[in-house]
């Protein structure tokens, strides 16, 4: 699958999400979910109490998240914490018939095209999740400790640009997170103001 490059017009890219942060909070419950992944089982967040788990919110349409995918940075991440045991859900919540959507067989194709390697995507189509999450853009990210609390919510990043040469100078926020609280520490940065393209949902 190619991945789009640039600015495609009628993209709703915004730079960030509004100044107002609500959703899911950090220090509290992370809300519990179910849903199909592309391969039809069925997964609970409950399912994975005692493990960290990583939420990553897709739109292969969007730059932002083309910038992380085009140099193979998700895929990297993803494998070295899923080897370590966390759990990782891409969640596709674009709704059908519009940017960014994917069929069961088109994230299936994703993840061998891309080498992807999250734990599964999950399809949230009629956006119930990632309105309970209040999950702006893509990508908007979430880490949820083993006692299933939520520990970060917002950008994947420090640099809210859509070029992978910014990778590299700009903070991680899902790996600050994860390394501080799986070495038992406090996490620095809970919540950050998440930037992307905005959230397909049905209406």
């Amino acid at each position: 699958m190619k991945l789009p490059i640039a600015v495609i017009a009628g993209l709703g890219m915004i730079v960030a999400a509004s100044a107002s942060l609500m959703g899911a909070n950090p220090g509290e419950p992370a809300p519990e979910f179910t849903l199909l992944d592309s391969n039809g089982n069925e997964h609970s967040l409950s399912d994975y109490k005692g493990k960290f788990v990583v939420l990553e919110w897709v739109n292969h349409g969007c730059p932002f998240v083309v910038k992380f995918y085009r140099p193979g940075e998700m895929q990297r991440l993803q494998k070295k914490y899923t080897e370590q045991g966390v759990i990782w859900f891409t969640i596709n919540t674009s709704a059908p018939g519009l940017q960014g959507h994917m069929t069961p067989e088109q994230a299936n194709a994703s993840i061998e095209e891309l080498n992807a390697h999250p734990t599964a995507i999950l399809l949230d189509h009629d956006g119930v999740v990632g309105r309970r999450y209040d999950a702006r853009v893509t990508p908007h990210m979430y880490v949820i400790d083993p006692e299933g609390t939520l520990i970060y919510n917002g950008a994947i990043d420090s640099n809210p640009s859509s070029r992978s040469s910014d990778i590299e100078a700009a903070e991680n926020y899902v790996v600050s997170a994860l390394t501080a609280a799986m070495n038992g520490e406090e996490v620095a940065t809970p919540r950050t103001r998440p930037y992307g393209c905005s959230m397909k949902y049905a209406d």
